[in-house]
């Protein structure tokens, strides 16, 4: 993008007071998009770890499982191309970790079991028979929503606790589905679509918190998300194709290239990849707002936009598809800043997947998807996690 448009959008967020956030991660008013800055654990060393990871100082890491091998203590082999995934505590106070495969005709997803101490003890698979399984997202009843990549993709139930097979939620809609988010307080689910054309879907559903039923609908986008005064209005679409197939075109918005969903305290969060975008929607208000553009300044760490996460401690971590591999860390505050986390050496052609903390906040996993040689590596990285 030519420098001066940069500027434009630089000094127009600036003057603006844009992202008088509400509740949640964002929550100081008149506060500037995020900008290159110091991150809260430091920079990043300059050297990688024996796992390829650069980390900042007093992080370690570790490997969990590769492609293609058996996940270490037990007798099942991780699945390829590793993609979105989340935490879920367990009765025994461990936790597991859901991992989604995407290929066509062979993806699904796959848990991996910890206890309380970290320790591995199995692993299994918790959906077949589905293809392209990207992103996704948690619910609240403890379910993993599995979203297939694809135009005709759907979203899958699972249950992440023990081996099973999910149940196809089509009232979810029919489109190239890439995450999904829930607003327990709206009682509603938002999702997002990874295509050049995609749109923004919400979904109601007709007796919470079943997902049996309900009234799906697409994002309008009115006014200016660089002025602070832009709202989504809702145009009810049908389940059965893409919104962009449908004359709901006409009326909604197209974003372009939906990727990371989350919801935290009020607010949901997702990034477009297109524009190298990450954006808020505030449902009590329907207020949107532009968090981060690549294109406000020249020096900006993040591109790529991908899956994304909340901390327990409100921090925003957005992983990269591509560019550098880095996981960048967005923090709160009046100065909004976005820094490097952790980068991935020595993996070109890979991209970040499926970042999410275990349920004390102090591991965080993720996946470099292709790894070095096309396979796919998830890593534990564990340390003082604010």
């Amino acid at each position: 993008m030519p420098m001066q448009r940069r500027s434009f959008l630089r000094l127009t967020a600036m003057s603006s007071g844009l992202l008088a956030l509400g509740p949640g991660f964002w929550r100081s008013v008149h506060a500037a998009p995020a900008r290159p800055g110091p991150g809260p654990y430091g920079a990043i060393s300059g050297a990688p770890d024996a796992q390829g990871l650069r980390l900042p100082a007093g992080f370690s890491s570790r490997i969990v499982a590769r492609t293609g091998q058996r996940v270490p203590g037990t007798r099942y082999t991780w699945h390829a191309a590793p993609d979105g995934g989340t935490c879920f505590p367990t009765d025994d106070g461990g936790w597991v970790y859901t991992s989604n495969c995407e290929l066509p005709l062979i993806g699904g997803a796959s848990s991996i079991r910890f206890d309380g101490g970290g320790n591995v003890t199995s692993a299994y698979r918790i959906l077949e028979g589905t293809q392209l399984n990207c992103a996704g997202g948690p619910t609240p009843w403890g379910t993993w929503l599995s979203c297939e990549e694809w135009d005709g993709g759907h979203v899958w139930e699972c249950n992440p606790q023990e081996p099973s097979q999910g149940l196809r939620r089509s009232a979810l809609g029919t489109f190239a589905h890439e995450a999904v988010a829930v607003d327990p307080v709206g009682m509603r689910l938002y999702l997002t679509e990874d295509r050049p054309e995609g749109r923004f879907y919400r979904f109601t559903p007709a007796q919470w918190p079943s997902l049996s039923s309900g009234t799906l609908e697409a994002a309008k986008l009115n006014g200016s998300a660089l002025d602070g005064t832009a709202t989504f209005s809702w145009v009810r679409v049908s389940a059965s194709l893409p919104a962009s197939l449908q004359l709901a075109r006409f009326l909604t918005t197209a974003l372009d290239g939906g990727e990371g969903c989350w919801y935290d305290s009020g607010t949901i969060y997702f990034t477009t990849k297109g524009d190298h975008r990450v954006w808020a929607h505030t449902p009590a208000t329907g207020k949107v707002e532009l968090l981060y553009d690549d294109d406000l300044y020249p020096e900006s760490p993040l591109r790529g936009v991908d899956n994304i996460t909340v901390s327990r401690s409100g921090d925003l971590y957005v992983a990269e598809d591509g560019d550098d591999l880095q996981l960048c860390l967005f923090t709160p505050g009046p100065e909004r800043s976005v820094a490097p986390f952790l980068q991935v050496v020595g993996h070109a052609g890979s991209e970040l997947t499926g970042p999410a903390f275990c349920p004390d906040g102090q591991r965080l996993y993720f996946s470099s998807q292709r790894g070095t040689d096309g396979n796919g590596v998830t890593f534990e990285v564990r340390g003082p996690f604010r």
